[in-house]
């Protein structure tokens, strides 16, 4: 619902582009002011901040950061309080995603992927608890049904995902009854950016393992996070799958 969101102030991590951008496109049209994270997208994060602050001047404001790099994680809290004064929702959306088949796995591969997909958002959301207190707000991570359906050959990422599902149960518990936090498992809903599933057969498998013979749109994530941010207070706790049924197909 336009206008559930204003003067609100919401932290996207990975929002330039993909998922993230639908994500800040959403909350930006209910109200919301947003603090645009991006690692290398420069270009497509500096495209999203025109596009949106055409719309209304000065709501959407970016912060270039390596989520590696705890400083640049507790940074990111400053910015978003600097920039908009509050601070009344996180957005975990960031992640990194390719293979480690066993026997293969390195220890750079394991700080990259449990790095990107669980410890950032763990660090993340400590940084941002007392902010997040102050104006009852919450945390959204988003996860994915692979976190309970692993994917061949990605153990690592499997295990990341896997371990970013409990920490969302486990800060509902810790961060209740002030800050809500919830988590988004999506199916398929936009390809991978390399052709690892470039081949239309391969996908047509995909697709027909979903109950809705179809894939997603990114939009249908992006109204999820905007349900549970803007018109959810006593759901917490909580993994939404938006997966078109595949995590109930065979």
């Amino acid at each position: 619902m336009a206008g559930a969101l204003d003067g609100k102030s919401v932290l996207v991590t990975g929002g330039a582009k993909r998922l993230g951008a639908a994500i800040c496109r959403r909350l930006h049209a209910a109200g919301a002011s947003v603090l645009v994270h991006y690692r290398a997208s420069a270009l497509e994060a500096n495209s999203l901040q025109t596009e949106l602050n055409t719309r209304r001047a000065g709501s959407v404001s970016l912060a270039q950061a390596d989520l590696l790099k705890l400083p640049a994680v507790n940074k990111l809290v400053e910015v978003a309080l600097e920039q908009f004064g509050r601070l009344d929702a996180v957005i975990n959306n960031a992640s990194s995603f390719f293979a480690t088949p066993v026997g293969e796995i390195s220890e750079r591969a394991w700080d990259d992927l449990v790095g990107t997909n669980l410890k950032a958002p763990l660090f993340l959301a400590q940084a941002a608890a007392s902010e997040l207190r102050k104006a009852r707000g919450c945390i959204v991570n988003i996860i994915d049904i692979h976190a309970e359906l692993p994917l061949t050959q990605h153990a690592v990422y499997t295990a990341a995902k896997g371990g970013l599902l409990a920490l969302t149960r486990a800060l509902a518990r810790d961060l209740g009854p002030e800050v809500r936090v919830n988590g988004i498992a999506p199916g398929t809903i936009l390809w991978p950016e390399d052709d690892r599933w470039g081949d239309e057969l391969a996908r047509q498998r995909i697709i027909n393992r979903t109950a809705l013979k179809r894939i997603g749109e990114p939009d249908d994530v992006a109204k999820a996070v905007e349900f549970l941010v803007a018109n959810a207070p006593y759901v917490t706790g909580q993994i939404l799958a938006v997966d078109g049924g595949r995590s109930v197909s065979i």
